[in-house]
């Protein structure tokens, strides 16, 4: 067998060199947390065990040179997704969000806030055909809200509670977030 070409080897010569690429890793990363986001699921947070934003002035500048302060949100379901366009599990639950903006952004106050440039952040929203807002930070996040890895996103009911915490890919457009949504909206 010495100096023969199997096909396992030629198939893993392949993975070898599709993870190597970084055009290819990035897409294939994409697809592997495209298909995790539907295994993760959004779940609400016991009243017991919620926390309490503050509502400070933490001011935000959108991509259409518009600015919104945090305190504008007090009272209303508010929902927070810090993200890049670099990020793959980000890149991965995108469509998800951008479908339950379409059905909510009239009810519930979208936050998608990154540090990416505005220049990056339309290339990629033209690129990917997303309509959302995007917001960069112009000054200090709640503590409550402040994040280390991304994707990271929070759901704020009117009370002011952080009631969804959730890192990584998830399927944001699925009937249980939906169903939280309309849960919290009601109240």
């Amino acid at each position: 067998m010495k100096g023969k070409i199997t096909t396992r080897n030629i198939v893993f010569l392949i993975l070898i060199a599709v993870f190597i690429i970084p055009q290819t890793r990035q897409a294939l990363q994409v697809v592997l947390h495209k298909g995790l986001s539907y295994i993760n699921k959004s779940s609400i947070i016991d009243k017991e065990d919620r926390s309490a934003v503050a509502y400070i002035n933490w001011e935000l500048q959108s991509d259409a040179n518009t600015t919104i302060s945090f305190k504008e949100t007090e009272g209303k379901v508010v929902f927070i997704n810090f993200w890049a366009t670099w990020c793959p599990p980000c890149i991965a639950e995108m469509p998800s969000l951008q479908a339950l903006y379409e059905d909510y952004n009239d009810k519930v106050v979208f936050l998608f806030v990154t540090n990416d440039d505005f220049k990056t952040v339309e290339q990629f929203k033209t690129k990917k055909e997303f309509d959302f807002l995007v917001y960069n930070t112009l000054n200090e996040i709640p503590d409550e809200l402040k994040t280390g890895s991304i994707p990271r996103t929070f759901i704020i009911n009117k009370k002011g509670e952080i009631v969804v915490d959730e890192s990584g890919a998830i399927n944001w457009n699925s009937e249980s977030v939906r169903s939280q949504l309309d849960r919290l909206l009601s109240e």
